[in-house]
């Protein structure tokens, strides 16, 4: 199978590097020192255990019109990173390839075959100025959700914090070869990969913790296991749940989990940062509409109030907009 993965980073290269071992015809594309590295050397992963997979096999053209047509094309992008090249997707794309979502947050696909009066309707923060919707076809789309954490330590290497789990589900529910198929290949590549009937749910349960522990923590500099452990974070981050936990219900959704379980769970993760606090720290642009931005609006479709999101969303928009403006970095270092 000819898998292309776009964004080669902590995420896009755990599994490139597994599916390439596996045996499967990878393309990966990577800009920068992480390309170039790539090119000299392939690619490295530091397993949880500390064991390292080393391949060299990984394809990494220098632009999509050079890749060409794939059978797959993961998408492994931030979501804030998708719509700008959105129309140069059409290059990896032909009428029988799958595209795989791998954003964190409400994804532009979510009210597609939804069902119900907001069926079709376009979310402005999950797809500003319909750049994807206009580029992608969702029929073509199965909906992913990534719950292991890694890191990119160095340009080529990857190191695994926790989890190998990726949920697979079409948009429709159904059960479809296709995605068993893709299943099977990361099933084999040494994944989790349960496929789901309900996606949107599935969505919303890491969703869950993505909109309360990743601004927390963007905010405060503190781990999962700081702000689980630090009484009133943990209050905050449960309030917050409870009002997504009412936005997702006017939507149709119910959580297989509860909010303390959730938190317990993350909680179990460890000193590990987050992906918003590690773009603050390194100076990127952190994925606050879809995390959080999202849930605002979905809040404001279906008449819910979200007053501790739209408070903790406020002041973390602050924050990203002084170090846009600056063009700096802000970490926590020792005095």
């Amino acid at each position: 199978m000819s898998i292309a993965i776009v964004g080669a980073g902590a995420i896009g290269g755990y599994l490139g590097v597994r599916l390439a071992a596996a045996g499967e015809a990878v393309t990966v594309i990577a800009r920068g020192a992480n390309r170039a590295a790539i090119q000299a050397d392939g690619m490295r992963l530091i397993e949880e255990d500390g064991r390292e997979l080393h391949t060299r096999t990984l394809r990494c053209p220098a632009s999509l019109q050079e890749a060409g047509p794939h059978e797959v094309v993961l998408l492994t992008l931030k979501a804030h990173q998708v719509g700008p090249i959105a129309q140069d997707l059409r290059h990896l794309i032909g009428p029988d390839t799958v595209v795989v979502t791998m954003q964190n947050g409400i994804p532009w696909w979510y009210f597609h075959r939804h069902g119900g009066e907001l069926a079709g309707t376009q979310l402005t923060t999950a797809d500003p100025g319909g750049l994807i919707a206009a580029a992608l076809d969702p029929a073509q789309v199965i909906g992913s959700v990534v719950y292991p954490a890694a890191v990119l330590t160095a340009p080529g290497v990857v190191q695994v914090v926790e989890g190998s789990r990726f949920g697979l589900g079409e948009l429709s529910g159904e059960t479809s070869a296709r995605v068993q198929a893709l299943a099977q290949r990361l099933i084999r590549a040494g994944f989790r990969a349960p496929v789901t009937s309900d996606i949107r749910a599935e969505l919303w349960l890491k969703l869950w913790g993505n909109l309360s522990f990743n601004p927390i923590s963007a905010l405060t500099h503190a781990t999962l296991v700081d702000i689980c452990r630090f009484p009133e974070t943990r209050a905050l981050a449960a309030a917050m749940m409870r009002e997504a936990q009412d936005v997702a219900g006017k939507l149709g959704v119910s959580f297989r989990v509860d909010i303390e379980k959730r938190i317990a769970g993350a909680e179990k993760v460890g000193a590990h940062k987050t992906s918003m606090l590690q773009d603050v720290e390194a100076g990127r642009a952190i994925e606050l509409e879809a995390l959080v931005g999202s849930v605002i609006e979905l809040g404001r479709l279906t008449g819910t109030p979200t007053p501790h999101i739209d408070a903790v969303y406020a002041l973390a928009l602050l924050l990203a907009r002084r170090l846009g403006e600056a063009g700096g970095r802000l970490s926590v270092q020792a005095a």
